[in-house]
């Protein structure tokens, strides 16, 4: 049943071609369906994947991977009320790869072999390109073939981490399974330069898709020319896979004894891309290039935070979680406003409360969300991360970060004012469906709701999945 979760949507994905159009759409929301209640059963049962060898249900996994089902059941509810209010071309390829899209991630949230891994978020690349590039302008072109060479860079960066890795194994006379849970089973017997080598090559290579400064150049580009829908997976659940990919080889140097070395570039890392969005979204004109370097700027903070480990580490991965939530609920809120304004510009925007005032309710609780407010999530993960920055000691980093997202918030707040509530001439034809609306009400509602009560299955994944980091109260 494990293997089924990409099975399933990569099959479909190939016969959607032979659908009519609607058949399609009733094909893309039957196997969203489907996806996430085989989620739901792995999380409370977890049976054995039947590749052992190459899957596994890990805490980290595991939660990347409800969070991707849940996520794009939602943005297919929207999706399929979106191509009917918009006029967007190739809707046929556009399902095909969206399923394929949904395989890919399945694979890599569950993929506990290097190799599997480092196939799985190649894969992510090749599936997510054509959509993409579905409007088939230049503009579109540029950012496809921008995301597809930064990225193929990136994970041609990432294999050689992963070789060195496996050298490392062949000097420490190591011979085991290449997965990442039988090398954090082997403690110091690793050979520690070339496990050091290994996680830089992985951390930037896996940083680049995962959109961590200066690796982070394609995805303003990929996130401002995708339709809302591929924007809200890119942003909300693509990020995690990569993220995986660094959580899971920072484990390996804290079974070797080299925390130290990998926290110190997970924060400075982390640091760098607080800092260079902050700079970015001061001067940002296209709202939807905001929300991505917003993307960037929480990257970096789910990297500081895991860098930082202890409370840090658990609001990290609680931040991955409202991240996912809010982030996606603002992208699709965008496609809202592009729907009804023709325009990715925020000069060409205004007056939102009274001209979408149902799409303004999301888009300004997603701000809320983001800025890390209360009664959203965002307000507890920041707290734990700052909390635990003092308690290990970290006053300089936390001063700095503290900093940052206070001109972070003061730059959001400037632009989303303007699209709330400044004056504008513009004449609004398009109406507002619930169905348009509905899902990022949930995102948005889910996220407070975690921000008061975390379920006890939630809290237990969540402190096995950090416990092998370091992470924990």
């Amino acid at each position: 049943m494990v293997e089924a979760l990409f099975v399933v949507p990569f099959l479909s994905g190939i016969l959607s071609l032979y659908f009519n159009e609607n058949h399609r759409k009733i094909l893309l929301m039957v196997i969203s369906i489907i996806h996430l209640f085989l989620s739901l059963m792995l999380w409370f049962t977890h049976p054995q994947p039947w590749f052992e060898s190459y899957f596994k249900l890990s805490p980290e996994g595991l939660l990347v991977l409800l969070i991707t089902s849940f996520l794009f059941l939602l943005i297919t509810v929207y999706t399929v009320n979106y191509f009917k209010a918009s006029d967007m071309q190739g809707k046929r390829l556009f399902i095909c790869f969206m399923l394929l899209f949904l395989s890919t991630m399945s694979m890599a949230a569950l993929a506990d072999h290097l190799m599997v891994l480092w196939i799985a978020i190649e894969a992510t690349t090749l599936a997510s390109a054509p959509l993409i590039i579905v409007q088939r302008s230049k503009k579109s072109l540029e950012a496809t073939l921008k995301y597809i060479m930064i990225c193929s860079v990136g994970i041609a960066l990432a294999l050689l981490g992963s070789l060195f890795i496996i050298i490392s194994m062949e000097t420490g006379g190591v011979d085991v399974n290449i997965s990442f849970s039988e090398l954090t089973r082997l403690d110091a017997q690793l050979d520690p330069k070339w496990l050091k080598a290994g996680f830089i090559f992985i951390l930037v290579g896996y940083g680049t898709k995962m959109g961590l400064a200066p690796m982070h150049t394609w995805l303003p580009d990929a996130h401002s020319e995708s339709p809302s829908p591929v924007s809200a997976l890119l942003s909300g659940v693509l990020l995690n896979c990569a993220y995986l990919g660094i959580f899971k080889t920072n484990r390996i140097l804290y079974a070797a004894g080299l925390e130290t070395f990998s926290s110190t570039i997970l924060i400075v890392f982390g640091l760098i891309s607080i800092i260079v969005a902050s700079i970015f979204i001061l001067r940002q004109s296209d709202y939807k290039r905001l929300l991505a370097y917003s993307s960037i700027e929480n990257m970096g903070i789910i990297a500081f935070g895991t860098g930082i480990g202890g409370l840090a580490a658990f609001g990290a991965i609680l931040h991955l979680i409202h991240h996912s939530l809010i982030k996606s609920a603002l992208f699709l809120s965008s496609g809202n406003i592009f729907l009804a304004y023709h325009s990715k510009q925020i000069k060409q925007t205004g007056n939102m409360i009274q001209l979408l005032p149902k799409t303004f309710v999301s888009f300004f609780g997603g701000f809320a969300g983001i800025s890390g407010f209360p009664p959203f999530g965002m307000f507890i993960s920041e707290f734990c991360i700052i909390m635990g920055a003092f308690q290990k000691g970290y006053y300089i980093s936390v001063g700095i970060f503290m900093v940052v997202l206070a001109i972070l918030i003061v730059g959001l707040a400037r632009h989303v004012i303007h699209i709330g509530f400044s004056p504008t001439n513009q004449d609004i034809s398009f109406k507002e469906r619930y169905a348009l609306v509905i899902p990022q009400y949930i995102m948005l509602l889910i996220s407070a709701i975690l921000c008061f009560w975390i379920p006890d299955t939630l809290h237990r994944t969540i402190l096995a999945a950090i416990s092998t980091i370091g992470g924990g109260f």
